[in-house]
């Protein structure tokens, strides 16, 4: 994320407290991802940099977006624009996803193995790291080779590094101590 993190998360618990209270969680994702992909256009970001007002902005942002967003998340880029923090959508989208994430109490998991896993081995690891980390786990595999045997965990901050080469550099460092 970019330093608009800051800016973007009062915004993001906002739009994310207002989606869980009227039961919309799923369109107001969609609204803020379409919303961060708008921003990315060259025109739309010379837009938002200029000396427009906040009206006619929000009347342009809400324009292009058309029947993609409701009345509440035409409202939403009234206030944005009004606060010159329409940059800030693709973080508000990311912060708004890692919100519904934990609210739907899932994690995504990243393991890198030295070779592939096989469907009953990812079966496996999905069921034990569901009970370590008491969330649903979306698992994202990847091979390294030069891990030569092993795997290496990341999810979220919790990194498990099982690799034989991690513990090959640990027993070098131990014999060099």
């Amino acid at each position: 994320m970019s330093e608009l993190t800051s800016i973007a998360r009062p915004y993001a618990q906002a739009a994310f407290d207002f989606a869980v209270e009227s039961k919309t969680i799923a369109e107001w994702q969609d609204m803020l991802f379409f919303a961060a992909q708008v921003t990315e256009n060259e025109t739309v970001k010379t837009l938002l940099t200029g000396s427009m007002s906040a009206d006619k902005l929000a009347e342009i942002f809400n324009s292009v977006c058309g029947e993609q967003f409701d009345q509440h998340g035409q409202n939403f880029i009234k206030v944005l624009a009004e606060n010159r923090r329409l940059q800030a959508l693709p973080d508000i989208s990311a912060l708004f996803c890692q919100l519904q994430a934990d609210f739907n109490k899932e994690i995504d998991v990243d393991i890198t193995s030295a070779t592939k896993l096989n469907k009953k081995q990812q079966t496996e690891l999905t069921g034990s790291l569901e009970k370590r980390l008491a969330r649903k786990v979306k698992l994202s595999c990847s091979v390294d080779p030069t891990l030569i045997a092993g795997a290496v965990i990341r999810a979220g901050d919790t990194v498990i590094d099982g690799s034989f080469r991690s513990k090959l550099n640990r027993l070098s460092d131990a014999l060099q101590a």
